[in-house]
């Protein structure tokens, strides 16, 4: 039987809608595989052996391939200089109280200790002496965060954007990474060990979703081709 040409644009327009589905399908099975392999990785990361901090020859190199890595740092706080960045936490919402580290290799790592509540921000403990800290390695933070900017000459930090915070506090030769201490054995606040290590991983739903499309694509054609038929014979 003769094919009508509403029929063949008809035939057309159902493969490309098709073929657009099914290659975003394809599309969300390799994302689904990335993302996999990363969350594998950063497991790998966040529960192998703590390695001392990454130092200036490394530095270039540090982003979000060295996240989470475990990390034990040495040294003295320098507690005059500490930063309170905004934080929303499972303890609530407070501050991230980020203190520089002078490491006995020549360089300052910035430290986020921990979080305390609005009520501890000028109350919480400073140690002094020599420290060993172990943690997880973050990447910087630029900009600001919970849709505001930084404001450094306010005080008022959103996100723990490690160059600002240096600069603001005057620090020199500072690893352009943090790190988020774990939690320590005492009760005193800053309360550290809120790391979260999640990836939302829905690749799997939406590949099914655009694969299901396809089909019925293909179905929704079936019966426009059947009802056609069904009027020309009538």
């Amino acid at each position: 039987m003769r094919m009508r040409p509403g029929m063949i644009a008809a035939g057309l327009a159902a493969l490309l809608i098709f073929a657009g589905f099914v290659a975003l399908g394809v599309w969300q099975v390799h994302r689904r595989t990335w993302k996999l392999a990363l969350i594998e990785q950063v497991d790998a990361r966040a529960h192998a052996a703590p390695v001392p901090p990454p130092g200036p020859p490394y530095w270039a190199f540090i982003d979000a391939r060295q996240a989470y890595r475990r990390i034990r740092l040495e040294g003295i706080l320098d507690n005059d200089h500490e930063t309170l960045v905004r934080a929303a936490t499972t303890l609530g919402s407070g501050y991230w109280v980020m203190t520089p580290l002078r490491t006995g290799y020549g360089f300052t790592v910035l430290v986020n200790r921990g979080y305390v509540s609005p009520e501890q921000r000028t109350n919480h403990s400073k140690p002094t002496g020599p420290v060993t800290i172990t943690g997880y390695l973050r990447v910087t933070e630029p900009g600001g965060g919970f849709l505001r900017h930084n404001d450094p000459a306010a005080g008022n930090w959103y996100s723990r954007d490690v160059a600002a915070i240096a600069s603001a506090r005057g620090l020199t030769n500072v690893a352009p990474y943090f790190v988020d201490a774990d939690r320590g054995s005492g009760t005193a606040a800053p309360v550290g060990g809120l790391t979260v290590i999640a990836f939302p991983n829905n690749h799997l739903v939406y590949m099914l979703t655009w694969f299901a499309l396809a089909g019925l694509t293909l179905v929704g054609f079936g019966v426009f081709v059947a009802q056609d038929r069904r009027k020309a014979r009538a």
